[in-house]
């Protein structure tokens, strides 16, 4: 499984918005607390949650936008996006327009693959990392309910690990209870009002 990362070129961390990355296995519940938390922030013209563009068809569970692999290609030849990366055979992008909203101050909220986070810290001069988690039988449970063909192998899903010391989670949601409560966490990090587990 490859896994690379590509920045737009530029000089100087962006901010002085917040980029607040969200990561976590496969099954952990990332996408029902993102849907979640954007709904809670729907009036908050201050929190930016970038549809994500992937090549891929998006499941009922994600707003990604598909594309196919010559039209990404395009849009990374055209400098479309401000960050992408491969995982599990798809391309995954974050489109540029994410860097305005945070040279505007804006939180911009974004799932993305923790191998890209050194990158982003580098790139982004205010980053928080949000991982969502959840038990392993509970992961395993999640995922074969879904059955999405893209996942592949469970197993494999289940084993990934990367252990890069830039990508430590500054917040952890242990996502095992439910779904409104711990949205409710995810929303007191974007909104910055302190966390408490």
């Amino acid at each position: 499984m490859s896994e690379t990362v590509t920045m737009a070129g530029q000089v100087g961390a962006i901010g002085p918005g917040r980029l607040v990355l969200v990561v976590g296995p496969s099954g952990a519940g990332k996408d029902t607390l993102l849907r979640l938390a954007q709904a809670a922030c729907a009036d908050d013209h201050d929190v930016v949650f970038p549809r994500r563009v992937v090549t891929r068809e998006s499941s009922v569970a994600e707003d990604n936008i598909a594309v196919g692999s010559d039209e990404f290609r395009r849009g990374l030849d055209h400098g479309d996006f401000a960050v992408h990366w491969d995982a599990h055979g798809h391309s995954y992008a974050l489109p540029l327009e994410i860097n305005d909203d945070i040279r505007a101050g804006r939180a911009v909220v974004a799932n993305v693959s923790r191998t890209v986070i050194g990158a982003l810290r580098q790139t982004y001069a205010n980053v928080v990392v949000v991982a969502i988690t959840a038990p392993p039988d509970v992961l395993a449970q999640r995922l074969a309910a879904r059955a999405r063909h893209s996942d592949g192998n469970i197993a494999d899903r289940l084993a990934r690990s990367v252990d890069d010391a830039s990508a430590q989670a500054d917040v952890t949601i242990l996502n095992a209870g439910s779904a409104d409560y711990h949205s409710r966490q995810l929303v007191r990090v974007i909104r910055n009002e302190g966390w408490h587990e």
